[in-house]
């Protein structure tokens, strides 16, 4: 065997298995085939061709025969019939460089190629696009609710296509979202509307993703908008494809629905100008369509078929999120990871003694000791307690990542500390929530106070669900977050905050005769039956702001929430008695800052 290496041509032949080795010497290099070329060892790799011209000295096959004096025929034998792992030669110099494939992440969660569309599919999210243009451009209400019908099918009708299989968890997250819907058709207020649709949304795309990890719910709420782009270029190839193998049967089918159309229009037309109850009940169930509002109607329209083509192509093959690996914290030894803690939960302690010292000893002394009223110690301390609990929540993350691993001691020590961490913060939670009560009773009930209360009470409930996890098990936590959040909207929504607002002022005015007038002028219609209870001129001036908004038009039945319909029924029993100078002195039409603007 040569000392120089020559420039191989052909890839190497496997070694053969080696000879026993002499007493005299040492073992032998394992022999190759006869062949011109040498192979080289599979520790080695392949000699690039400059280093094989111009580097003289032993060659691969040589470096690799040196250990071997020191191996019994067993440990040889071993090696010399391992498989051989061979490396790809390097590209010639001056061949172009080849581009980078994708990230790994990526190829980890990129799902197979789905299969083509189906009829029914298409079908499905056509009927979402023409309910699109015809009912959303009509405001909010009902019409969101129907909408959603169609694209809901069109994503079962892709999913079964790809032989998906129905779970409980898609029931949970299809239910909510479809029951979120319905609050636009109960709800007049447009916050808690957002709220529910945006939420809809985010339930309906972990519904086609089927995700169960953090990771995979966090990214896959937002999934669906990864599907905007491939949806319609999906829809477009299975389309073709079916054309091709099926051309003769499209015409028919769209010969009937244009048949079907102009009988419609044809005969509709003549029964509504032959009977005038007829026409009435057809302009009541069919909506209003212009030559104006075409550029409006055909945007929809396309915003309908993208929507439904992006949630069935979405069903038809989601993205793998849970395959996303976050790879936990390095362990950290059990004094150094609890002992920060320790004193976290020693100043929660500290804390709560004082409050419960508060609680009953009485505020006065707190008060007289501080120098603030009675309001500004409720106000002052919720927001420090509301952003105290979001951090609990940070820290316990962060905590559990780089927590003691050894065995059954560290997962007590775990459990022991944050679970004590845990109880001490849902009693800041409650002490919060008494401020927030405290200071409504001072200056009543707004928009941003049951806001900002509703979500310190779900981040109670989420200490909860973490404290259950460490007791039963995490593997439920990041879908039980999830539903928790989806069941605080949806009750936030139904509860209606502006007739709750309203509701606690006219009670707080009934009691104290304060009233800010100036502030229901911006309530919706949900906040009506309540200010109904007033007395006149504070009823029709708190009133006024509200129906001048209800009387701006008549909106039909799928546009219109159940809360416009109820107010638009006590107005017109109960018509408004407006007097502009008792309205102005009740700062109707102030500009100042009323009782209600403290924040």
């Amino acid at each position: 065997m040569s000392d120089t290496p020559s420039t191989p041509s052909v890839p190497p032949s496997r070694p053969s298995e080696p000879s026993p080795p002499s007493t005299q010497s040492a073992p032998s290099e394992p022999s190759s085939p006869p062949s011109t070329q040498s192979a080289p060892s599979e520790t080695s790799a392949p000699p690039r061709q400059s280093e094989a011209a111009d580097s003289p000295g032993p060659s691969p096959q040589a470096a690799a025969a040196a250990p071997a004096a020191t191996m019994s025929y067993r440990e040889q034998h071993s090696r010399a019939t391992q498989p051989q792992r061979y490396q790809p030669w390097p590209p010639p110099p001056g061949a172009p460089r080849q581009p980078p494939g994708p990230p790994k992440w990526l190829t980890d969660v990129r799902p197979e190629p789905p299969a083509g569309i189906r009829p029914a599919t298409f079908g499905a999210a056509l009927a979402t696009a023409l309910l699109s243009a015809l009912l959303l451009g009509e405001g909010l209400g009902p019409n969101l609710l129907v909408v959603a019908v169609p694209a809901a099918l069109a994503a079962y009708f892709a999913a079964r296509a790809a032989g998906r299989r129905l779970r409980p968890w898609t029931l949970v997250w299809a239910a909510g979202g479809l029951a979120l819907l319905a609050i636009p058709a109960l709800r007049d207020a447009g916050w808690p509307t957002f709220l529910a649709v945006s939420s809809a949304l985010a339930l309906g795309s972990l519904a086609l993703h089927g995700n169960r990890t953090w990771a995979g719910i966090l990214v896959g709420s937002l999934g669906i908008f990864g599907s905007l782009g491939s949806g319609p270029a999906w829809a477009w190839r299975g389309l073709r494809e079916r054309a091709e193998v099926s051309r003769g049967r499209w015409a028919p089918m769209v010969r009937t629905t244009l048949v079907a159309v102009v009988l419609l229009i044809v005969f509709g037309a003549l029964f509504a100008s032959a009977d005038a109850a007829f026409a009435d009940l057809l302009g009541g169930l069919t909506p209003d369509v212009s030559v104006a509002d075409g550029p409006w109607r055909t945007f929809l329209f396309a915003l309908g078929l993208l929507g439904a083509l992006a949630a069935a192509r979405t069903a038809a093959a989601p993205m793998r999120w849970d395959r996303l690996e976050i790879r936990p914290g390095r362990a950290r030894g059990r004094s150094e990871w609890a002992l920060p803690l320790v004193v976290l939960n020693l100043l929660f302690a500290a804390f709560i003694a004082v409050q419960l010292a508060v609680l009953f000893g009485g505020y006065d002394k707190v008060l007289s000791a501080t120098g603030l009223t009675y309001a500004q110690y409720a106000r002052q301390g919720f927001w420090q307690l509301l952003w105290a609990t979001l951090l609990v929540l940070l820290v316990i993350a962060l905590a559990l990542r780089w927590a003691p691993r050894g065995g059954a001691r560290d997962r007590t020590l775990v459990r022991s500390v944050l679970g004590t961490l845990c109880v001490l913060t849902l009693v800041v939670v409650a002490s919060a929530l008494r401020r927030m009560d405290l200071y409504v009773d001072a200056y009543g009930l707004t928009r941003l106070r049951v806001s900002v209360a509703a979500v310190e009470l779900w981040l109670g409930v989420v200490i909860v669900l973490i404290m259950a996890a460490g007791v039963l098990g995490s593997r439920l936590l990041p879908r039980a977050v999830a539903a928790s959040a989806a069941v605080a909207v949806l009750a936030f929504g139904l509860v209606s905050p502006d007739g709750l607002v309203a509701e606690q002022n006219v009670a707080r005015f009934h009691d104290t005769r304060k009233l800010d007038v100036h502030y229901f002028q911006d309530l919706s219609a949900d906040a009506v039956p309540a200010l109904d209870t007033l007395p006149e001129p504070q009823r029709s001036c708190a009133l006024v702001g509200i129906a001048g908004r209800l009387d701006g038009g008549d909106e039909p039945w799928y546009a219109t929430s159940l809360g416009a319909v109820r107010a638009r029924e006590i107005l017109a029993e109960r018509p408004l008695d407006v007097d502009e100078a008792q309205c102005r002195e009740l700062g109707t039409y102030g500009t100042g800052r009323g009782l209600y603007d403290e924040y």
